[in-house]
């Protein structure tokens, strides 16, 4: 039996690519990644005390750290950065004298906060275009199939089940947008010292301010990145952070709301998720089809939303040239918004996956609610035969209270039609009237503004992502 808590991100929700992205392996090896980049770049741009024998000794234990040494070190020392720099350096004896040369515990604390960052978004930006691809079948598969509209969650005009989806996918564009901006503008802290004023790198290099800012520019490379901060204290500015988990609550905004309204949509029958056959959705009322995952992901999304808090103060209380106080914050923080965010988009796409509607229902719906939107066109047509426009409105204004009364306070049918064919003012057969009540010319232009959206915006979003779209879907952990 497990007697410690551990993690319901980890456990139970969270995909293990990603779990592995902020995982122990992933950041001390790319801390030793750092150390390597360093070494490289210094011997390169002159200093002959470091070998290549010294770097192929680092490269060689870049994956196999020593935990027990690095736990020995950190108890001894209380500083986790020097802890690993003498376990590298008792696997690297060789190399062992130049390790972190010129650097402060930053250079590899703050360089692999981005790395991972940047490639924790790359992640989510794979899960993200999946769902926007699920929902642009799901929004073509039914862009003709009418349903009542909601305002205040009354009914309104008709739309299409399809053009509902649009909705959804529209934010998730907008996330896209902010996901690849992000991606697009993260850079490096690069070696920038104690103080941000690479004093100690000057010193290296005998004050050659070309070769300190060339040091780097090298690092950046060969770390994937084009660019490092301009100026910085000793960490990148704390905002970073910040902007990094505010794109990630786009995110879950934009699921929460998705998550929301299919909620809703079962609540009325109309459209259900995923239900699988031996799923149990109650333990008192075996009848109870819950809409579990969609609950899930408005739960993720609000802790996510909530989490959002932790970079900005930290952001906003930052010291002059660094304090240490963001330290223990980030390291639950960031990671825990970049699980939630990954477990929101495995559900998600779970859900657009599979989303089951009930045609038979949202017709009966529709039946329930056409009466009083056929009104108008109905005004309209016993005019041009001959009725006064203002007689026939109060006629229609009276009929409809009855027709509501009818149905709210009686629980029958609505029965506006029959009671505007028994209204001599019309002049209006019950057939004749019927002719108004085809939900398929209540849609307006939803079929056309379902295909222009995929055919242009869509598709022009997901085109340069055709190796996410084939990849297989992560499988829900419950």
């Amino acid at each position: 039996m497990k007697n410690i808590y551990e993690n319901p991100l980890a456990s139970r929700y969270a995909s293990d690519e990603m779990l592995h992205l902020f995982s122990p392996d992933k950041k001390f090896s790319t801390w030793r990644r750092l150390w390597i980049a360093l070494a490289r770049a210094e011997k390169e741009l002159g200093l002959t005390q470091i070998t290549d024998e010294m770097i192929a000794e680092m490269e060689s234990h870049v994956n196999d750290i020593n935990y027990d040494v690095a736990a020995a070190e950190e108890k001894k020392l209380r500083h986790d950065v020097m802890a690993h720099v003498h376990a590298y350096g008792a696997q690297c004896p060789k190399a062992k004298g130049i390790i972190h040369l010129g650097a402060t515990s930053c250079y590899v604390g703050d360089n692999t906060d981005v790395i991972l960052m940047r490639e924790g978004l790359q992640l989510v930006r794979g899960k993200l275009v999946q769902v926007l691809a699920a929902l642009g079948k799901f929004a073509d598969e039914y862009k003709a199939m009418p349903t009542l509209g909601f305002t205040h969650f009354q009914a309104a005009q008709m739309v299409t089940v399809g053009k509902r989806a649009t909705l959804w996918m529209n934010e998730l564009l907008m996330d896209l947008e902010e996901v690849n901006f992000r991606i697009s503008t993260l850079k490096l802290l690069g070696s920038k010292g104690t103080t941000g004023t690479q004093a100690s790198f000057m010193e290296l290099f005998a004050g050659d301010t070309d070769k300190v800012k060339l040091l780097e520019q090298k690092i950046a490379a060969e770390m994937g990145f084009d660019a490092v901060v301009p100026v910085s204290g000793q960490t990148y500015s704390r905002k970073m952070d910040s902007a990094v988990v505010n794109t990630l609550v786009g995110i879950a905004e934009s699921a929460s709301k998705f998550a929301t309204d299919v909620r809703l949509l079962c609540h009325l029958k109309e459209v259900e998720e995923p239900f699988e056959k031996d799923q149990i959705g109650s333990s008192a009322m075996p009848y109870k089809r819950n809409p579990m995952r969609c609950e899930r992901i408005c739960s993720l999304a609000r802790y996510v939303i909530a989490d959002a808090a932790n970079p900005a103060i930290t952001a906003a209380t930052q010291w002059f040239e660094r304090t240490l106080d963001d330290s223990a914050n980030k390291r639950i923080s960031v990671p825990e918004a970049f699980l939630a965010v990954d477990a929101i988009l495995n559900i998600y796409l779970n859900v657009a996956s599979g989303l089951i509607v009930h045609p038979k229902v949202i017709e009966k719906h529709i039946m329930e609610e056409l009466p009083f939107m056929a009104s108008e066109n109905i005004l309209m047509d016993a005019v041009l035969r001959g009725g006064d426009r203002q007689e026939l409105h109060e006629e229609i204004r009276r009929m409809s209270l009855e027709a509501g009364r009818n149905v709210k306070e009686l629980g029958l049918a609505n029965n506006l039609i029959d009671l505007i064919a028994a209204n001599p003012k019309f002049g209006m057969s019950r057939e004749e009237l019927m002719a108004h009540m085809q939900p398929d010319a209540y849609i307006g232009r939803c079929p056309q503004q379902v295909e222009e959206f995929l055919n242009n915006d869509v598709a022009a979003a997901l085109a340069p992502f055709a190796q996410d779209l084939n990849r297989e879907a992560t499988a829900l952990k419950v």
